[in-house]
């Protein structure tokens, strides 16, 4: 029987403990700073990635994994007799997917299955949980897919901004353009829509803005009975950690089956600045 291989990106940035046993593979993204790359997640941390950008004058920048780094890894799996479904950022926020294509057209072979999930970070990280999980288990390559194709209905991401600075040198707010300017003062909600990032509401402090997005995750997850949840954050995890514990005690315990706290990745961090706090979200019944 067929063996499946789950690869994902370092966008979700998935705990480690979460995955150790799982056949999950991730790439990383890649940091410029300056002359310097960093291997996101890999040679840089969140940590030492917020430290040198209070420091230092130069806005870093973003790039995907090369179309090379996903041939590689790519016929490395086969080579071991895997099936592959390799998962990844919303192709609006990023050219993995388009790289991932390329290498798929490379290696030139049927057993590889692209997916763009339209979202990233921890929604993006359970997307890969779960269907390592199923491969784990036995799932064959379809049953995989089958899985993923629902998934970017059941799951999504809000998030809040100390502002929008970030996020627009990056480019990354088409959607939410309306709130430059005054709005820059103000605390944005914003949300992942059909894998872009738009404005949800404006709000005039961070922590109602928090609170605001605990309520919009109880009416996003209405009345399904078990979702997964995780709180991602930009070097502000004691924020994160009572944005999770609220937002079970809205739920109800009995409702989420999963919940985790875990920073978002230093390219995650480039795009929306520190202070950043999200709400992420798999509905799983």
């Amino acid at each position: 029987m067929s063996k499946v291989a789950i690869v994902t990106d370092s966008t979700a940035y998935l705990p480690k403990e979460l995955i150790a046993d799982l056949p999950i593979h991730v790439l990383p993204l890649q940091v410029i700073w300056g002359e310097e790359n960093f291997r996101d997640g890999v040679d840089i941390e969140p940590e030492a990635f917020y430290q040198k950008l209070a420091l230092s004058s130069i806005t870093p920048t973003t790039s995907q994994p090369s179309p090379k780094v996903f041939q590689d890894k790519y016929l490395e799996l086969l080579d071991q007799g895997y099936d592959i479904l390799s998962i990844h950022i919303s192709s609006a926020l990023s050219g993995t997917v388009q790289s991932a294509e390329q290498a798929k057209q490379l290696v030139n072979k049927t057993n590889i299955v692209i997916i763009d999930s339209r979202v990233t970070a921890m929604a993006l990280g359970f997307n890969a949980l779960i269907l390592a999980r199923a491969a784990k288990n036995g799932s064959t390559l379809a049953e995989c897919v089958e899985m993923a194709k629902s998934m970017p209905e059941n799951s999504g991401a809000i998030f809040a901004v100390s502002n929008l600075e970030f996020l627009h040198r990056g480019g990354r707010i088409s959607g939410a353009s309306a709130f430059l300017g005054t709005a820059l003062k103000l605390k944005p909600i914003l949300w992942l829509n059909s894998g872009k990032i738009e404005a949800k509401e404006k709000i005039r402090t961070l922590n109602k803005a928090l609170e605001r997005m605990v309520d919009l995750i109880v009416e996003i997850v209405g009345e399904h009975k078990k979702v997964a949840i995780g709180i991602v954050h930009a070097d502000a995890k004691e924020q994160a950690v009572g944005v999770l514990n609220k937002t079970i005690a809205a739920l109800g315990k009995e409702r989420v089956t999963e919940s985790v706290v875990t920073s978002v990745s230093p390219v995650v961090g480039t795009h929306t600045g520190p202070g950043t706090v999200g709400i992420c979200f798999q509905i799983l019944e």
